[in-house]
């Protein structure tokens, strides 16, 4: 059943209508077949060009609510007081098919830089580089993709102010990746770590277009995605399906800007000056502590310190603004 779904999605056909009420019919068989096989077939529907025309297909036939339920709880529109909030179901496959698109884009730009005979050795090593960065993650950009909304079924909330809310929606759905993973056997490695942290990151950019973009707030953003930073740009402009064409050219004005503070900071080796020069052994040492709260929250004052360019991450500054803390809480 899995695999005349991806069939159907590789090659674009449409299941024949006896064949579709065969898989309708037989659905709940599914569960005799081994997470392993499972795995394999939606890897490959992901790796297709529109992964959308199989999800729509696994959920019409009633295979998707048995292999990922939290997926299809997305399928609802609820109204109250007029207010209708959109169907994150066919959204999050929106999304799934822009991030597509922009990776095979990108991947064709690399290639042309490649093949261009004016492009000297050191630009062809860069592009390969990032050519191949692309095609390792390909696969789990598109599970973080599909999973990025997940969350919002457990997070719905009416507002009488402000309508239809999912707030912490990110922290919940990276907080259910594990499962989903664990359940159709996708790796418990680095991969599901990158898909769960693409998941929980993946409303910091938006928060940070949606306003004036500081460099604060691209610090922290660097600081947190850190060497995964430009795939997640690239999962957050997908995730703009506005049809309010001036709102969404804001938001793609907004992301331009974000990726130019990205490249400035990068050229200036932020990612070196972003960890404070006083670590959590010294802290620890300097106030006779043992791993602690306490330890935790002198740590984080010094993180946020250099992170807001309050002081300069250099040692004197930073042991002065320690020690005031430290007092603060009573610990000297």
């Amino acid at each position: 059943m899995l695999r005349c779904v991806r069939f159907a999605t590789q090659l674009r056909f449409y299941i024949e209508e006896e064949t579709f009420e065969a898989l309708e019919r037989n659905a709940e068989r599914i569960k005799i077949i081994s997470g392993e096989r499972i795995e394999e077939e939606l890897n490959k529907i992901m790796l297709t060009d529109q992964p959308s025309r199989g999800f729509v297909d696994l959920q019409r036939c009633g295979l998707l609510k048995l292999i990922l339920p939290e997926l299809d709880a997305l399928d609802i529109v609820e109204t109250r007081n007029g207010r209708a909030h959109k169907n994150n179901f066919f959204h999050t496959l929106e999304v799934v098919d822009n991030l597509c698109r922009a990776q095979k884009e990108r991947l064709a730009e690399l290639q042309a830089i490649c093949d261009d005979e004016a492009t000297d050795n050191e630009q062809k090593q860069n592009c390969e580089a990032e050519m191949a960065r692309l095609n390792e993650h390909k696969l789990w950009l598109r599970w973080a993709t599909l999973l990025h909304d997940i969350g919002k079924a457990k997070t719905k909330r009416w507002d009488n102010a402000v309508g239809w809310t999912f707030h912490n929606h990110n922290y919940i759905g990276a907080k259910m990746v594990p499962t989903i993973f664990r359940r159709i056997k996708l790796p418990m490695d680095s991969k599901m770590k990158y898909v769960q942290k693409l998941v929980d990151l993946h409303m910091r950019p938006i928060a940070i277009a949606d306003e004036e973009v500081t460099d604060s707030a691209v610090r922290r953003l660097v600081n947190e995605a850190d060497d995964d930073v430009d795939d997640l740009m690239m999962l957050c402009e997908a995730d703009i399906t506005s049809k309010n064409r001036v709102k969404k050219e804001r938001f793609l004005e907004n992301f331009r800007l974000v990726r130019e503070k990205i490249a400035d900071l990068h050229e200036k080796d932020y990612k070196r000056l972003l960890q404070p020069v006083i670590d959590g052994n010294e802290i620890m040492e300097l106030f006779h502590l043992k791993p602690s709260r306490e330890v935790g929250t002198l740590k984080q004052t010094l993180k946020d310190a250099v992170l807001d360019n309050k002081v300069p991450n250099e040692r004197e500054p930073l042991m002065q603004l320690l020690v005031k803390k430290a007092k603060e809480m009573g610990l000297c």
